[in-house]
């Protein structure tokens, strides 16, 4: 990416993000959004934080090393996974979301497909529904998003967990996902939720061979004319350990690189395990002169 075409996405680029109560203001640098998986099965964590109240100790933990946002999940969605009942993923992730909301600042996520997890995540304290089915999951989740003025995450996904990765196939990854993602905001705009509600995420490593996360990657700032915040999730995925040679690599460091080529592109929202190492990075990245300016801000409405 030149310089001219950054400044030219960059002048397109969203600077806020309007939540339930409370409104994201982007600065240069890329909000942090810490992952907090409370199952037993998910890719990178499962069983860590199982147990609700591990799970509590480990949200605490990632607001003190600098999270931003916290995305709760009570539901694995990495590739063949099997689903689970709404019952088993209310009784994962509100216990935990009821506990943290009364003790940390920042706004809370919950990553979930289905409409009854999140309307009771929303009386729990959540303010953004974060849906890997781009909210085409469950017909009723457009209206409690509209209903509930929360913040909205839509990502594309081509399949399901269970299929997506059976030869995943697109014509142009990155044209036909702008596509997609762009009808989907269209779509939740005639729905009545404001434009300034819709975040887009491109899908890392969901319907996509490992060339496809890298084409993504590589041109995440094609996106940004879309007028809403974006937010990628690349965290330790496996198209890592395929990149580097090495399955069983750690993927911190490979991560921390990839974190700071989406925040020279301007990446308004970026979903990591390791929010401590991530936000280090991200501030020696400004202080020696990759990024000018203040990081976003948090403001109450």
């Amino acid at each position: 990416m030149t310089d001219s075409t950054a400044r030219s996405q960059n002048d397109k680029r969203a600077e806020r993000w309007r939540l339930r109560t409370r409104e994201l203001t982007f600065g240069p640098l890329p909000a942090v959004m810490g992952i907090l998986n409370v199952t037993p099965d998910s890719f990178s964590d499962g069983n860590r934080f199982f147990d609700a109240q591990a799970a509590i100790d480990q949200a605490l933990r990632l607001v003190e090393a600098g999270a931003d946002i916290l995305d709760i999940g009570g539901e694995s969605t990495r590739p063949y996974s099997t689903p689970v009942t709404a019952d088993e993923e209310l009784r994962r992730v509100v216990p935990v979301i009821e506990a943290i909301s009364e003790q940390v600042a920042i706004p809370i996520s919950i990553d979930t497909s289905k409409e009854i997890v999140a309307r009771e995540a929303i009386a729990a304290g959540v303010e953004i529904i974060n849906d890997i089915t781009g909210l085409e999951g469950d017909a009723r989740m457009i209206q409690l998003a509209a209903e509930s003025g929360v913040g909205v995450c839509v990502m594309h996904m081509q399949g399901t967990p269970q299929t997506m990765q059976d030869a995943p196939t697109y014509r142009d990854v990155v044209a036909d996902i702008h596509r997609y993602l762009a009808a989907r905001r269209d779509s939740l705009l005639a729905a009545g939720i404001a434009d300034d509600r819709i975040c887009l995420d491109p899908g890392i490593g969901f319907g996509k061979t490992h060339q496809h996360n890298l084409t993504l990657l590589t041109n995440c700032h094609r996106f940004l004319d879309l007028g809403c915040p974006l937010l990628v999730g690349h965290s330790r995925k496996g198209f890592i350990g395929k990149l580097l040679g090495d399955k069983e690599a750690d993927r911190t460091a490979a991560t921390l690189g990839i974190s700071v080529a989406l925040a020279l592109q301007g990446v308004q929202i970026i979903r990591v395990h390791d929010v401590a190492e991530t936000t280090q990075a991200l501030q020696l990245f400004a202080a020696v002169g990759g990024i000018d300016g203040e990081p976003f801000q948090l403001d109450s409405i």
